[in-house]
C-alpha cells in the first residue's frame, strides 16, 4: 500500500515560539523561551528580497535559502549546490536544503514555510477550519476517532472518541469505504476524500459506533478549539481514596492559559499533590505556555531555579537565554507527575516533561509509549509582502541539567515509566481508560512494564493485555494548515 507508513508520520513541525508581527514585510525573529525579539540586520539579502522583490517562485526561494544561512541550527548540513529551479514550491526546496539534517534525524520536517495570517489566527484564538475531530488509524488499518472538538460540527453532529469511519463520499451515492482508499492510494486518498480544510465542504461518513452503523452528512465548519475541552479536560480523579489532579491539553496556544490556571486553582484549593498531565496527542505550540505550566507546577520551585536553557548555533549565542521558575498564585506543589505522552507528543510538550525531571527524578513518568523526540525549536521568519513565515529550527532546549538530546524521544532519558494503551473504547480522562490507569497505577506506587526507549518517529504503541481499539498512528495531512501541524491528526 503505497506510502501508508510514512504519511502517517508524526506532526513534526510543532512549533515553539510565536513571532511578532512587523510591518513592511520586515524580517523578525523571536526565541519565544525568554520573550525576545531580534531583527534580521536592514542591510540582509532576506530584507531586500521581502520589500523590493515581487513575490515569485524564484524571489521566495532564495529568500528562504538566505534565512536558514543565517539561523539554521545546523548550518553544516545546508548543502551548496541545490538548483531552485528545480523546485516547483518554496516548501520542496526547503525540504532538499534541509535533507541532510533530516536524514540525521535532527530536522524531521520541523523546518517549513506557511501562512503569517493562518497561523496568527489559530496561536490568538485557535481558529481553523474543519469537521474537529482527530483521526487515527489502528493496527487493523480502520480509521478511527481519536478525539472529537467541542464546538465544531462532528462532535454536534454525534460523532465522539472510538467512532470508526468506514467510507467517505460527498453523497451517499458515491461513499467509498477506507479500506477501498487505502488500497488504491494510501493515505494520500483518505486525504483526498475527506477535502480540503475549507468552511462549506461537505462530506457524507458512514460511522459505526456502539449506536450502530448510519450515514452522517458533516459540512467543515470555522471553529475555535479549545485547549483544554470543557468536558474532561481538568478534573479530579479519586483513586482508592487519592485524590489526583487529571489536565489534558490539547495544544500549547494563548487561550489554554487561563484555563490552565483555573484548573490549578482548584487542584491547589483541593490539596492535590499528585497529577496527571495528559499530553497523548499534544504536538507542541508556544514556549510561553510551556513555561506557565512549568510555574504552575513549580508551587515548591524558586524564582532562582532553572527552567529551562535555550540555545542557539555559536555565531547567534547572543540570543541564548535561561527562563527561571517564577511560581504563580495558583501553583501547586506535586510530589509526583505522571505524563501521558504517545509518538504524536512533541516539542513544547516535551520541553515540559524534561524540564521537571531535575527536580522530580523518578517521581516524574512517561505513561502511554515513546514520545517524538523534539528537543529543538523554530523561530518565525516573516516575508509579511506574501503572507510567508518561515519557521526554522534556530535554537536547542535544555533543562536545568543542560539534558537536551532526546531527538529519539524521552523513554530513554526519564526515570520512571509505564507502557499503556491509548484506549478508544473510554472516553479521555476516564479513570478506567488505559493510559489514566496506568498512571494511576504508577502514582499509587503499583508495579507497571516499561516504556521500550524506541525511536519516536511514528513507531506504534507497544502490545498489552488490554482489550482496546489502540491507534497505531494518527492521519497527518498531505498539506497541513497552521492548526493541523500544532494539533496531529485534526481534521
Amino acid at each position: 500500500m503505497r506510502g501508508f507508513r510514512g504519511r502517517l508520520a508524526t506532526a513534526a513541525g510543532a512549533l515553539l515560539a510565536l513571532s511578532a508581527c512587523t510591518g513592511g514585510g520586515g524580517t523578525t525573529a523571536t526565541s519565544g523561551n525568554a520573550g525576545t525579539t531580534a531583527a534580521a540586520p536592514a542591510t540582509s539579502t532576506a530584507t531586500a528580497a521581502a520589500t523590493t522583490g515581487p513575490c515569485t517562485l524564484r524571489a521566495r526561494q532564495d529568500w528562504a535559502l538566505a534565512q536558514l544561512r543565517d539561523w539554521y541550527l545546523f548550518p553544516e548540513t545546508l548543502p551548496t549546490n541545490v538548483d531552485p529551479a528545480a523546485f516547483t514550491t518554496v516548501q520542496a526546496y526547503i525540504d532538499a536544503l534541509t535533507a541532510t539534517a533530516r536524514a540525521q534525524g535532527r530536522d524531521r520536517n520541523f523546518t517549513f514555510i506557511t501562512s503569517i495570517a493562518g497561523e496568527n489566527a489559530f496561536f490568538n484564538s485557535g481558529s481553523s477550519a474543519g469537521f474537529g475531530v482527530r483521526l487515527a488509524f489502528d493496527a487493523q488499518q480502520r480509521l478511527l476517532i481519536a478525539e472529537a472538538f467541542e464546538g465544531a460540527p462532528a462532535l454536534a453532529a454525534g460523532i465522539d472518541r472510538g467512532a470508526e469511519i468506514v467510507a467517505i463520499g460527498t453523497t451517499t451515492a458515491n461513499l467509498v469505504t477506507v479500506a477501498s482508499l487505502l488500497g488504491s492510494g494510501g493515505t494520500a486518498a483518505v486525504n483526498d476524500a475527506l477535502g480540503p480544510s475549507t468552511a462549506g465542504t461537505t462530506r457524507v461518513l458512514r460511522i459505526a459506533d456502539a449506536a450502530g452503523t448510519r450515514n452522517i452528512s458533516v459540512t467543515k465548519a470555522d471553529f475555535a478549539l479549545t485547549p483544554v475541552s470543557s468536558r474532561y479536560g481538568a478534573r479530579i480523579i479519586t483513586d482508592n481514596g487519592q485524590r489526583v489532579g487529571y489536565i489534558n491539553l490539547r495544544t500549547f496556544i494563548s487561550t489554554a492559559d487561563p484555563a490552565l490556571r483555573t484548573a490549578f486553582a482548584d487542584f491547589r484549593a483541593q490539596g492535590i499533590t499528585r497529577v496527571i498531565f495528559d499530553l497523548r496527542y499534544n504536538g507542541g505550540g508556544l514556549v510561553s505556555t510551556a513555561e506557565l505550566i512549568g510555574d504552575l507546577l513549580g508551587g515548591a520551585r524558586n524564582t532562582s531555579q532553572v527552567f529551562s536553557f535555550t540555545t542557539f548555533r555559536p555565531e547567534r549565542s547572543s540570543n541564548n537565554s535561561s527562563r527561571n521558575f517564577s511560581p504563580q498564585p495558583q501553583s501547586i506543589s506535586p510530589m509526583q507527575i505522571a505524563f501521558i505522552g504517545t509518538s504524536s507528543t512533541a516539542s513544547a510538550s516535551e520541553l515540559v516533561i524534561n524540564a521537571m525531571i531535575p527536580y522530580l527524578r523518578a517521581n516524574a513518568a512517561l505513561i502511554g509509549s515513546n514520545t517524538d523526540g523534539k528537543p529543538v525549536g523554530q523561530i518565525a521568519l516573516d516575508m509579511a509582502a506574501c503572507d510567508d513565515r518561515l519557521r526554522v529550527v534556530a535554537f536547542a532546549t535544555l533543562n536545568a541539567e543542560r539534558r537536551g538530546d532526546y531527538f529519539n524521544g524521552l523513554a530513554g532519558v526519564v526515570e520512571a515509566s509505564c507502557r499503556a494503551p491509548d484506549d478508544l473504547t473510554r472516553p479521555l480522562g476516564d479513570p478506567a481508560e488505559g493510559s489514566v490507569r496506568a498512571a494511576l497505577d504508577f502514582l499509587a506506587g503499583r508495579a507497571c512494564p516499561p516504556i521500550t526507549a524506541t525511536a519516536g518517529t511514528g513507531a506504534a504503541p507497544q502490545s498489552t493485555n488490554v482489550q482496546l481499539q489502540a491507534p497505531s498512528e494518527l492521519l497527518i495531512a498531505d498539506e497541513p494548515d497552521a492548526m493541523q501541524r500544532q494539533v496531529p491528526g485534526a481534521f
